[in-house]
């Protein structure tokens, strides 16, 4: 993606994503983040034609590609992204500096399936045998798509920490 580019997608708060297959975790953290990040893992797998379906898939659907796969990010030209990064933090923090995303965790997305989440009922909550057995104060967010209970225990609390703990080390950088 060249810096016009970068600079045109920034300013656009409802920017969308699609993740390779090779970005699983990055794609998931793009969704605790809030971002409507899909993800080629829904495709079936094996597809010799499967890159040109992820272009056209990002075209047609206004998203930048994210891909570790560099001949891949080339082709795609304005509408895909090369992740060079390993590592899940510096993939999140290379997409912060291209002013691609903020780091604040909003929660809102099914990080299974990318469906916004609404709040759970009552019934949802007694009916999820996951769910914490010791009354607390949770704020419990049900995905309609796939039945998952999402509540703010210590996992998200973890990812949250990560997020802030990246940010805080952006804003302090020289």
């Amino acid at each position: 993606m060249q810096a016009e580019d970068t600079n045109r997608a920034s300013m656009n708060p409802e920017r969308k994503f699609l993740g390779d297959r090779m970005l699983g975790t990055l794609t998931r953290y793009l969704r605790f983040l809030g971002y409507d990040c899909e993800s080629a893992d829904t495709l079936a797998s094996g597809n010799p034609g499967e890159d040109t379906m992820l272009l056209a898939w990002a075209e047609k659907e206004g998203r930048i590609l994210l891909t570790r796969d560099r001949e891949l990010a080339g082709r795609a030209r304005e509408h895909g992204m090369y992740i060079r990064e390993k590592d899940i933090l510096d993939q999140v923090k290379m997409l912060r500096e291209h002013g691609l995303i903020d780091l604040k965790v909003r929660l809102i997305r099914c990080s299974l399936c990318n469906t916004l989440l609404r709040g759970a009922t009552d019934e949802e909550i007694r009916g999820a045998d996951y769910a914490p057995s010791v009354p607390g104060d949770f704020i419990y967010l049900w995905c309609p798509t796939c039945r998952r209970l999402y509540w703010n225990g210590t996992h998200s609390e973890s990812i949250i920490r990560r997020i802030d703990d990246l940010s805080q080390r952006s804003e302090n950088a020289p």
